[in-house]
C-alpha cells in the first residue's frame, strides 16, 4: 500500500502544472461580473492586459489589476521568467459562499437578497 501511495505522489508531482499563477478568494462582487473583465484580458500579453484594465471603468477590474501584478511578480521572483515575454494563458472565476439577506417588504413579508462572492484564478505563460 504504501508503495502505491508513493508512486501516486511520484506522479502528481510529475503531472503538476508550473505555469506561474494567482488567486483571490471571497471576493464581494458576483462571477457574471468578474466574468465579463476576465473575457476582455484572456489571451492577451500580460502588460496589455494590465493597461486594458487600468482603463477599465468596471468595478471588479481593481481586484483584478490587483491580482495580475501579483502572478506577474510571481513568475519574475518564484520562476525567474521576463515580465515582457508573458502573457493571460487561462482565467476564470467560479462562485463562492452565497451570503442570505432578507429585504423587508410591505405586509410583513420579506424578500431574499444573495450577495454574492467571487474565487478568481490567472494563470500566465510564457510566449513561444
Amino acid at each position: 500500500m504504501a508503495t502505491r501511495i508513493r508512486e501516486k505522489a511520484e506522479k502528481r508531482a510529475k503531472e503538476k502544472d508550473n505555469r506561474p499563477y494567482a488567486k483571490v478568494k471571497y471576493i464581494r462582487i458576483s462571477p457574471s461580473k468578474v466574468g465579463l473583465v476576465l473575457d476582455n484580458i484572456r489571451g492577451k500579453k500580460a502588460i496589455e492586459a494590465l493597461a486594458i484594465l487600468e482603463n477599465s471603468t468596471q468595478g471588479s477590474a481593481e481586484v483584478i489589476v490587483k491580482l495580475l501584478k501579483s502572478a506577474i511578480a510571481n513568475a519574475e521572483n518564484n520562476k525567474g521568467l521576463n515580465r515582457d515575454d508573458l502573457y493571460v494563458a487561462e482565467t476564470w472565476v467560479g462562485a463562492g459562499p452565497t451570503l442570505k439577506r432578507i429585504n423587508i417588504r410591505a405586509r410583513g413579508r420579506a424578500d431574499r437578497l444573495l450577495k454574492r462572492t467571487s474565487h478568481i484564478t490567472i494563470i500566465l505563460d510564457v510566449v513561444k
